[in-house]
């Protein structure tokens, strides 16, 4: 069995692993010796790679990489909430196709195709390696808009935690309101936290 070509990025698929030039037998070999860790269904991390801080961000971004982190898991990333998440939270363009993806679980949300991109930034998940990610004004507006789903006391805790850090921008969480039609909702939970 040949090593591990020096080549294969950190976290890789199957795909990059056949354009390098690896025969499945090889990569099926290295995954069951440890040399690399299957993350998901045809995504791979080498085994001398630094740690991941979100391996399982990683896997689906690479599963579905025109999909961006949303929701509960991206409030978890900014610092929003302490809810635990069950699955990955991502956001597809309507429309778009996203292959099954069982482990790590993951749950699909189809948002708007002209206002997909608003807000959308990057994390980085491993070093050297990002995921697509809505910032945090996206995401306590998005949690606003679907509160009905995930339940007030989250979309409000989240907004009065984004409200409470140095970067809070105000201004454009209401221009994300707007624009996202939810301002009206919006508005009146910034002014019960302003007011406290």
């Amino acid at each position: 069995m040949r090593q591990v070509p020096v080549n294969l990025p950190a976290t890789f698929t199957t795909k990059v692993a056949r354009e390098a030039g690896v025969h499945p037998r090889d990569l099926y070999a290295w995954r069951d010796s440890g040399e690399i860790v299957e993350l998901s269904r045809g995504v791979f991390r080498r085994g001398d790679a630094p740690p991941a801080t979100y391996p399982d961000l990683l896997a689906v971004s690479l599963r579905a990489p025109h999909g961006v982190v949303c929701c509960v898991s991206a409030a978890s990333i900014h610092e929003l909430t302490d809810e635990l998440v069950a699955a990955v939270q991502l956001a597809v363009p309507r429309g778009a196709y996203v292959p099954r993806i069982d482990f790590p679980p993951t749950e699909v949300f189809r948002f708007e195709a002209a206002k997909f991109g608003l807000g959308r930034t990057t994390v980085v998940a491993a070093p050297g390696e990002t995921v697509p990610v809505y910032d945090a004004a996206r995401t306590v507006v998005d949690l606003m808009r679907l509160r009905h789903r995930f339940g007030e006391p989250i979309a409000h805790i989240a907004l009065q935690r984004y409200l409470s850090t140095p970067q809070a921008q105000p201004a454009l969480l209401m221009e994300y309101a707007h624009l996202l039609d939810v301002s009206g909702p919006v508005r009146a939970a910034v002014d019960v936290a302003s007011a406290r």
